[in-house]
């Protein structure tokens, strides 16, 4: 079979830029997307959404806290791993498609399992970050889950009012008290009555996600379930 002319100039163009796996940063094979196979199948996945709600460990961090439906997590977030690699290349080194490709991949997990939401919506960023950052690491992932869930998503749902400091030094209590009030709905309209899939980058303690999740459910949301890229262990 003759190649095609699109198959031929992304070749030439590969010899002079090669595309290198955002993991080992070995160069790519045709088909491979941002990681090489190896790398992926070498990814800590959690499996979370597979297990029943009284066995997910990530849902008990909730107990107690709010009603939230499910709780979701993709990987798990090992310090000097290949996650924690993949995170910094996409707040730090502007790799939007590694949080689009991670929310494809994750969205059609989901969706095989059953699961569906009626909104995907992803932690907002406060303004003055958003500008110096230039994008919210969120939303690329909640694009990808998006698309693969057939689900519509809104960047613009809720607005965080404050900025406030890094949660990164903090314990669970001044991580909760950094973000308990600082979360508002923007829109209104476009949660009433509805199943919202709240997105985030990692989730530690669940703070942020919670206060997220208190300011969707007291605006009107019937549901609230949360999802992130890695999670990490307490």
């Amino acid at each position: 079979m003759r190649a095609t002319t699109a198959t031929i100039l992304a070749d030439f163009w590969g010899l002079i830029f090669p595309r290198v796996c955002l993991g080992c940063q070995e160069p790519l094979a045709r088909g491979e997307d941002h990681l090489c196979t190896s790398c992926r199948a070498q990814l800590p996945y959690t499996d979370y959404h597979l297990l029943p709600p009284a066995d997910n460990p990530l849902a008990r961090r909730f107990w107690g806290k709010l009603p939230v439906r499910h709780a979701l997590s993709y990987l798990r977030f090992l310090r000097r791993g290949r996650v924690q690699h993949l995170l910094h290349q996409l707040k730090y080194q502007g790799q939007r498609d590694v949080g689009l490709a991670l929310g494809r991949w994750y969205g059609h997990d989901l969706a095989a399992a059953g699961f569906t939401f009626d909104l995907i919506v992803p932690v907002p960023l406060h303004p003055r970050k958003l500008a110096k950052r230039g994008f919210n690491q969120s939303d690329p992932f909640a694009e990808g889950l998006a698309e693969a869930l057939h689900t519509p998503w809104h960047a613009a749902a809720l607005r965080r009012t404050a900025h406030t400091d890094s949660q990164t030094r903090k314990n669970r209590v001044q991580r909760w008290q950094n973000v308990a009030e600082v979360f508002e709905v923007a829109d209104a309209m476009a949660i009433q009555g509805k199943h919202v899939l709240v997105v985030d980058d990692v989730l530690t303690t669940g703070a942020t996600l919670e206060a997220c999740a208190a300011a969707l459910l007291a605006a009107g949301a019937t549901e609230v379930s949360i999802a992130t890229i890695a999670c990490a262990d307490r």
